[in-house]
């Protein structure tokens, strides 16, 4: 049984021995319920951290075009910014899972968001692009902290039976996070230019992470363990590799999150060449889409509770290509409802997937969710930047088209793999069980 460190040890002499004995006897807590205090602060500590973390991993999307003018450099040089601070993330989220087992998961992520905005202010300040890409890896690395923590967090702190709403609202801080850095630095970047707007995004980011630090509640569930060695740690990812329902997860993650990136990195130099020729501030607007996510990411976690996590999932990922698909016209009102129906499917899969990894995982989930997030990364990182070679070889209708298949490759193995969602989605329906018993 855990006991809550804010209520002293269990035997304190001022309890009275029937009030021990009532508490001995009672079932384990079983997370903080919608509605209490405790969980509303935790969404919203958590969605301050999505601010602070998404904000500074996209602060130079919005601005690709005028760095690439500036620094004399392509578009896929341009996007590298992006890439290599996705790469740092990726390469750094495992890592943080073990060390948020042993010293806790806030304080892993106090860390870990410290850390960043320090890098994130020093950023703007590089004389030299090569030094602009150091710095932007290190920050990368040092956000690896937040994304996979957060939500091992959430399922350990959070009703199972809400769990799944909690990792979808947290989801949605995350697209105010990425849209807010992205509104900032448009305008700016426009006036003042690239620099500029890095250090308003990183000002962003420093404050919303001072508000994080100020708000999330101290963990009741949480236990240390031992990293258990190397081979621990091997045996405990290489039981999350192989079942085959996490895999399928961590593929989604890989493959929509990659064209995701894709899409938003080089649809901002297709709309600011011609025919369209719109100015870096009103193609900064685009972003506005990501609104859509929010609404969705939340949307679509509580249909899962009524049609299950597959359907929904897989609804999304339909949503996501539909969209792609108005995207091909040489139309721009087209293409910006293109633009919010894609980003409202691709939140609705992705705050599935990211929830369904603790759902599924009942041991070592800090490590379940790293794995997500190093999928999820490494497509960013990888298709985010190979779609610029595609866009600057054959043009928009090629990256499209691709990203498309993509979203098509994954449907398939997500309805293969995930045939009987009963079992798993019942987790969510259920009576509620403590935490690291069986489903």
């Amino acid at each position: 049984m855990h006991w809550n460190h804010h209520f002293g040890p269990p035997y304190c002499e001022t309890v009275s021995t029937s009030a021990a004995f009532k508490s001995i006897t009672e079932s384990p807590w079983e997370g903080h319920l919608k509605g209490s205090a405790a969980y509303r602060r935790i969404l919203a500590g958590l969605a301050l951290a999505g601010v602070a973390t998404f904000a500074q991993l996209y602060s130079t999307q919005a601005v690709l075009p005028l760095m690439a003018n500036e620094l004399h450099i392509t578009a896929a040089e341009a996007a590298l910014t992006i890439s290599l601070a996705t790469v740092g993330l990726a390469a750094t989220v495992l890592p943080w899972s073990f060390v948020a087992d042993r010293i806790g998961r806030v304080r892993a992520m106090a860390i870990g968001i410290a850390a960043a905005t320090v890098l994130g202010l020093l950023v703007p300040m590089a004389p030299t692009f090569p030094l602009v890409l150091g710095l932007r890896a290190l920050e990368g690395m040092a956000l690896g902290g937040i994304p996979a923590i957060a939500i091992a967090y959430l399922n350990e702190e959070v009703n199972k039976v809400h769990a799944a709403l909690a990792a979808g609202s947290y989801v949605a801080g995350t697209t105010l996070g990425g849209l807010a850095g992205r509104l900032l630095a448009g305008p700016i970047g426009e006036l003042w230019g690239w620099r500029a707007a890095a250090l308003a995004v990183s000002v962003l980011a420093t404050v919303s992470a001072a508000l994080f630090l100020l708000l999330v509640p101290k963990p009741r569930r949480f236990t240390p363990s031992s990293a258990g060695g190397f081979r621990g740690a091997m045996k405990t990812l290489a039981g999350h590799s192989s079942n085959p329902r996490l895999l399928a997860l961590y593929v989604q993650a890989f493959l929509l999150m990659g064209g995701f990136v894709a899409v938003y990195n080089y649809l901002g130099f297709r709309l600011h060449a011609e025919p369209f020729g719109l100015p870096a501030t009103v193609v900064s607007l685009i972003f506005l889409a990501y609104l859509s996510g929010t609404v969705s990411s939340r949307w679509g976690a509580g249909l899962s509770m009524r049609f299950g996590r597959r359907a929904v999932l897989l609804a999304g990922i339909a949503t996501m290509t539909a969209g792609l698909g108005l995207t091909l016209w040489d139309n721009v009102a087209a293409i910006l409802a293109g633009l919010v129906v894609f980003t409202g499917g691709f939140f609705t899969a992705h705050s599935i997937g990211a929830g369904w990894t603790g759902t599924i995982a009942t041991s070592g989930r800090a490590q379940a969710a790293s794995l997500y997030n190093l999928s999820y990364y490494l497509g960013s990182s990888i298709i985010g930047w190979a779609g610029g070679l595609a866009f600057q070889a054959f043009g928009w209708s090629a990256l499209a088209w691709a990203v498309i298949a993509l979203g098509c490759t994954t449907a398939v193995i997500t309805a293969v793999v995930h045939r009987s969602p009963a079992r798993e989605d019942a987790v969510v329906v259920s009576s509620v069980k403590p935490a690291g018993q069986g489903r």
